[in-house]
């Protein structure tokens, strides 16, 4: 069994599928961490519909889908922030899938398709109880660096040079 990293349209029922999963699960550990409940589902709904999706689309971005066995088992986003440099966004890999290699290869593809957009550098941001995302981008060579959004969940923010 392996992995099959692919460009997918970002309006996909595959897509829809896995941002479901993507937020039901960081809503949930944030809710639970913070307030020890589940996210309330009309939430959920609510920010969901509330994502600006097309941000993951050609000509400034790009959706990544990876399929493990053929199956979708995760995904990683990147969008040109500006000349120069992007963003990685929404790395997820089903929890099922996870130990089997899928979100490295998510992320080096996102980092290929921000080659692909000309940047020189990729960004992103993540929150502190997310501690396998923060090993895992430490790992793959991303250093810890100032903020650059605001985004009000961010608790740590990283960088890495695209060589």
């Amino acid at each position: 069994m392996t992995w099959n990293i692919a460009p997918e349209p970002f309006d996909s029922p595959v897509a829809a599928a896995l941002w479901r999963a993507y937020y039901t699960e960081v809503s949930d550990r944030w809710y639970l961490l913070h307030e020890g409940r589940r996210t309330d589902p009309d939430e959920l709904e609510r920010e969901i519909a509330a994502q600006r999706w097309d941000e993951l689309a050609p000509p400034r971005g790009q959706l990544l889908v990876g399929r493990y066995d053929g199956e979708p088992g995760g995904c990683a986003g990147v969008r040109l922030l500006s000349a120069g440099t992007a963003e990685l966004k929404r790395v997820f890999v089903r929890e099922e899938l996870r130990g089997k290699g899928g979100a490295a290869l998510l992320v080096r593809a996102a980092e290929d398709a921000a080659h692909g957009l000309d940047a020189t550098r990729l960004v992103l941001d993540t929150r502190g109880d997310l501690v396998e995302a923060r090993a895992l981008y430490a790992r793959l060579g991303y250093a810890e660096t100032d903020a650059h959004n605001d985004e009000p969940y961010a608790d740590h923010w990283f960088r890495k040079d695209l060589g």
